[in-house]
């Protein structure tokens, strides 16, 4: 009899590493594709022109990016994979389209501390989530709020232009995607519950949801970052 819980136990265990695998998997293909977009384009004056002297062009692309996850977010169950996986794809690919202009706006050097420090950061919440014993669960709805705050102090700071708003506005950010860092890594331990006995097209669906909210918390992470190293060209 212990024999056979030491069994179930070993395979829970095993859906375990195997979805969070999976997610982090997804999250790095979309990061990796984010990547490479936005440093190509950045490597392209003509189309970085385009991309910068039309605004209707930036902001279309800023909406069709939040269209996009909240469809996927709200419809990913209803999808195929292969729907889900192209939209994950597109989603990352218009997020290096928009996140090239970095390339402008901040040196080499910010930029690599920026994101080996959100890597480190990132890779330590993760770690805390995994290991400790306190259920995360209930400091979701804060975290929510934290993030509309942020985003009505940000509209609020656009008026008001103060440096002192601007940086506290980053910091804060960072806590709080550090935060929702932890909090998603132990629900999508959760899910692998429900990973155990869902079919391959549902446990697909678990690993590209999961990287999606992993990718948003890095990608905030690493923009709040930019703002607080900040060197700017």
């Amino acid at each position: 009899m212990i024999y056979g819980n030491e069994q179930t136990f070993s395979r829970a265990a095993d859906r375990d590493r195997s979805l969070i695998k999976n997610v982090y998997l997804w999250m790095t293909a979309g990061l990796a594709l984010t990547g490479v977009v936005s440093f190509g384009l950045s490597s392209n004056q003509s189309l970085m022109i385009a991309l910068v002297s039309n605004t209707f062009l930036f902001f279309g692309i800023i909406i069709a990016e939040l269209a996009l996850v909240m469809y996927l977010s709200a419809r990913i169950q209803k999808m195929s994979t292969t729907a889900a996986t192209m939209a994950f794809a597109l989603y990352a690919f218009l997020n290096g389209v928009t996140m090239s202009v970095i390339f402008l706006a901040y040196t080499g050097a910010t930029i690599s501390l920026a994101f080996f420090t959100t890597a480190a950061t990132f890779g330590a919440m993760s770690l805390y989530a995994m290991t400790t014993k306190r259920d995360l669960s209930g400091v979701g709805h804060y975290l929510m709020m934290g993030v509309f705050g942020i985003i009505i102090v940000s509209v609020i700071n656009i008026f008001l232009k103060s440096p002192a708003v601007y940086y506290l506005i980053s910091y804060v950010g960072v806590l709080v995607f550090m935060g929702l860092t932890a909090y998603d890594t132990q629900n999508i331990l959760k899910m692998s519950a429900q990973a155990g006995s869902a079919s391959e097209e549902q446990y697909i669906k678990f690993s590209i949801m999961g990287a999606l909210k992993l990718y948003l918390d890095f990608i905030n992470i690493f923009l709040f970052m930019l703002r607080i190293f900040g060197r700017r060209r």
